[in-house]
Order: C-alpha cells, then sequence, then structure tokens
C-alpha cells in the first residue's frame, strides 16, 4: 500500500509540474505574440507620457506636411502660375500666390495652343494602345497560365527578362523595326499604328495578368469544359469577367504610358501633320511660340484628365496590383 500511495503522490506531482510548466509556456507564447503585435515604432510607454504624446504628435504632423507639400507643391505652382502676369510667371524667386489674377490665361491657353485637339489625339493613341494590348497580352498570359504549352515557362522567362532592359536601349531597335516591319516590310512612320504596335508585347501587362490568371482555380475550367465551352468560352465568360480588377490596373497603365511619352511620339511622328500631334509633343512646340504663362496654363489643363483618371480609378490600381502580385 505505501509502494502504491508513493506511486500515486510520485505522478500528482508529475502532473503539477506538467501542468505549470504548460501554463509558463502558454504565458511565453502569449508574451511573445504580444510583443510581435503590439511593437510599434513609438512604444507604448513613451505614448503614455505627456510630453511623448506631444512628441509624437509633432513629428507626424512634419511629416505629413511636407510629405504633401513635396506632392501637393507643385500642382499647385502649376496651377497658380497659370493665372500670374507674363512677367510674374518668370520671377525669381516665385511668388506663392498671383499678385494679379489672370483668369483669360486659361481661356488663351485652350484657344491659341490647340490644346482640345491635343487632348484628343492622345487619347485616340492611347486608346488605340490600350486595345492591342488587352487582346494580345491576355491571350499570351491566358495561354501560359492555363493552356500550359512546352515551352510556356521558358517563354514567361524571357518576357520576364525584357524587364531588366532600359527603355531607351530599346529605342533604335524598335524604330528600325516600325520603319520596316520583318516579313511585310511595310514603313509604320507617320501612322498611329507606330505608336500602338510597340506597346503590344508589355511584360509587365503579361506578369500581372499571368499571375491573376493562376489564381483562378482549375476547377472552374474543368466544369465549364464539361458543361461544352471552349477555350475562348471560357475566357470569355468565367475568366475574363472574374478579372476585372487586374484588367483595370492593366488598362490604367496602357494609357497613362501612351499619356505621358514624349521621346517615342516625337520620334515615330515624322510624317504626322501639326493636327495629329500629342499631348506632350504640341505642349513642347508651343512652349517655342507662346508666353510661358500660357504655356503652364496649358499644362494645367492638360493635367486635369490624367488626375481625374487617377481619383477615379485608384481603387482599382491597389486593389488589383494587390490580388495579382499576392495571389497565385
Amino acid at each position: 500500500m505505501s509502494t502504491q500511495h508513493s506511486r500515486t503522490l510520485i505522478n500528482h506531482n508529475r502532473g503539477r509540474r506538467s501542468a505549470a510548466a504548460g501554463s509558463a509556456a502558454g504565458k511565453r507564447k502569449r508574451s511573445a505574440l504580444d510583443d510581435t503585435t503590439t511593437r510599434t515604432l513609438v512604444s507604448s510607454a513613451t505614448l503614455n507620457r505627456r510630453r511623448g504624446r506631444i512628441l509624437y504628435w509633432i513629428v507626424a504632423t512634419l511629416v505629413i506636411v511636407g510629405f504633401t507639400m513635396i506632392f501637393l507643391g507643385p500642382l499647385y505652382f502649376m496651377f497658380t502660375d497659370g493665372l500670374k502676369s507674363t512677367k510674374e510667371s518668370v520671377q525669381s524667386p516665385p511668388t506663392l500666390y498671383p499678385h494679379a489674377v489672370h483668369p483669360g490665361n486659361y481661356v488663351d491657353a485652350w484657344s491659341k495652343t490647340g490644346i482640345a485637339r491635343l487632348l484628343g489625339n492622345t487619347l485616340y493613341y492611347a486608346f488605340g494602345a490600350l486595345a492591342f494590348q488587352l487582346v494580345f497580352d491576355v491571350a499570351a498570359a491566358y495561354a501560359i497560365s492555363k493552356l500550359r504549352p512546352r515551352f510556356g515557362n521558358a517563354v514567361f522567362g524571357l518576357m520576364l527578362a525584357t524587364l531588366m532592359i532600359p527603355a531607351l536601349v530599346l529605342v533604335v531597335p524598335q524604330y528600325l523595326t516600325v520603319a520596316d516591319v520583318p516579313v511585310i516590310h511595310l514603313n509604320l512612320i507617320g501612322s498611329p499604328a507606330a505608336i500602338w504596335l510597340p506597346s503590344v508585347a508589355n511584360g509587365f501587362s503579361i506578369f500581372l495578368l499571368k499571375r491573376f490568371f493562376d489564381s483562378i482555380p482549375d476547377d472552374l475550367m474543368h466544369a465549364a469544359a464539361i458543361d461544352g465551352a471552349g477555350r475562348f468560352k471560357t475566357l470569355w465568360s468565367i475568366v475574363l469577367p472574374m478579372s476585372r480588377p487586374i484588367l483595370a490596373v492593366v488598362s490604367i497603365f496602357a494609357v497613362t504610358s501612351v499619356w505621358k511619352d514624349f521621346l517615342w511620339p516625337k520620334l515615330v511622328e515624322g510624317g504626322f501633320s501639326p493636327t495629329r500631334e500629342t499631348l506632350n509633343v504640341g505642349l513642347t512646340q508651343a512652349a517655342n511660340t507662346s508666353p510661358q504663362n500660357m504655356v503652364i496654363a496649358a499644362s494645367a489643363i492638360a493635367a486635369v484628365p490624367a488626375i481625374i483618371f487617377f481619383l477615379v480609378f485608384q481603387r482599382n490600381i491597389m486593389a488589383g496590383l494587390t490580388v495579382g502580385s499576392l495571389k497565385g
């Protein structure tokens, strides 16, 4: 009996020690978890002190105001300089606000620089490039992601390798290509196709689209095949409706790349008439013949569509980039 009682006490003590060890381990885990989840740039002890809170809010306010001035300052000076007189717009150092407001500068910029025509031309080139890019890049990304050809990964790797090449290095080869298109020997210089076609093979757009297509379950593709849907119908009816966020991102990048480009339209517009210039090329020509305040006003007008475009689609940009880059 005494031996059995001793064994019972030993087992009981072991159980208590195990429970205590488990409790201590649990506390350490909770403590470590708390440390990782509550750790910030400024410790909670510092924020609990009045001086620490004041210093924190002062630094945070200065950082926010500084970044706001860095990003919005150029826009402010652009719009206000368009309201200044010619003499005041070239004054150094510049004035913070117009001493005499001249709203007629914007009216003159709209009528004399032909900015309406330039905006229309640029939109025509931008959405033409978008149409070509969506058709070919979606087809390429869908083929690599879902059809999985034998050398698909190798081709995709070569596409990604093109992202490492600086854009300026490709200017001369692209110009020679559009000046004499291989096989058909067609000269595209002076035509809209010279702006549209080089934007078709966009490795970054194909990368984003493929990553998003990879996140679409293959079970949906198999179910569509069982229902009798072919590959094109599956792409049109299932894949594309689910890919609206990333399609919005690719569309925004395609439009803005043509919108802001200057060098390439300037090179390939050798046969264009002045009435078919892009926005950046036309504003550059106007800068040589128009007063500076009028050119600044025209630049401010030209910036409005891009700003509105970003404000409308900023959620699509963030959502599409996040989903397209993290899923898969």
